[in-house]
């Protein structure tokens, strides 16, 4: 495990100290200048030389190996790769749950450690507590950091996701597409720098999914969110992402990156499907995952 700790500047040059230890072992010190890696603070999210081994009774298990990659503010990326491969896991040393054991994650331009970047993130599923309204789903984040709940930020949000009216309803009352956009209020409206999607329409028919896939780009788009989509999905991943980045079977390492560009005047997801460069895209990203499986 490696975690960076303290910060000096020393002639413009960022130095971080990283201490790795191992349970209550101290392996080694090092120290980082984090201007040798390029413009660190001009992306969101700075990933470098990411490793990550799970250990158990029987062993160590490699998931990650050696992942570098970047998002810049207001980009969309998504990160595929064989069933298995690790993207879950890559997910959650993004957000704190798993500490990476090698290399290193900058939050603008920060330590994750250190910075104050908020992440929100959806599920496969909504997660919606059956017990609660669609308006005490939406406040829960609040409750839970002690912020106070603004009922009329609130009723906007609603109205701006079209569920206004829908306030005292419970989750067994609504529609699948219409959970989802719940959940997406529940993780906007404490406004995060990064938004995480994690197979966010994997549970919906494939007409719903296509309808909340328009919705949720244009919301990203619209309030101009830095976004990580985590699917298995190609042909998702392909509609809405600006970058996507390829990962190998386990361990998971980069194996390439796809700038997605279409020559459209009004980009939504359904309108990529229909385009030209769609089926290019689709078929070169393809072979190259048929040929990790």
């Amino acid at each position: 495990m490696s975690i960076l700790i303290a910060k000096s500047s020393i002639s413009k040059a960022n130095i971080y100290i990283r201490i790795s230890i191992c349970g209550c072992k101290l392996l080694f010190i090092t120290y980082i200048n984090t201007n040798e890696w390029g413009d660190v603070m001009s992306y969101k999210l700075f990933v470098k030389n990411l490793s990550y081994t799970y250990y158990s009774l029987k062993g160590e298990i490699p998931v990650l190996k050696d992942i570098s990659f970047n998002v810049s503010p207001g980009e969309f990326i998504a990160i595929i790769g064989p069933s298995g491969c690790g993207k879950t896991t890559l997910l959650n040393c993004l957000i704190g749950l798993n500490r990476v054991t090698e290399g290193d994650i900058m939050l603008d331009g920060l330590p994750q450690n250190a910075a104050t970047t908020k992440i929100g993130i959806m599920h496969q599923r909504d997660l919606l507590f059956g017990w609660r309204t669609l308006d005490n789903n939406a406040k829960l984040p609040l409750e839970i950091t002690g912020e106070k709940s603004d009922t009329g930020i609130i009723s906007k949000m609603l109205e701006k996701y079209d569920l206004s009216g829908f306030e005292n309803s419970y989750p067994r009352e609504l529609s699948g597409g219409m959970r989802q956009r719940a959940a997406l209020i529940r993780t906007m409206i404490s406004n995060p720098d990064i938004l995480l999607l994690d197979e966010p329409f994997s549970a919906l028919d494939f007409q719903t999914r296509l309808e909340v896939a328009d919705y949720i780009y244009k919301i990203i788009k619209t309030e101009n969110k830095t976004a990580i989509l985590i699917t298995h999905d190609i042909e998702e991943a392909i509609s809405m992402a600006d970058r996507i980045i390829i990962l190998s079977k386990r361990p998971a390492r980069v194996i390439n990156e796809y700038k997605i560009q279409f020559r459209l005047d009004n980009r939504t997801p359904y309108n990529t499907r229909l385009s030209e460069e769609f089926p290019v895209y689709l078929n070169e990203i393809y072979e190259e995952l048929r040929h990790e499986n």
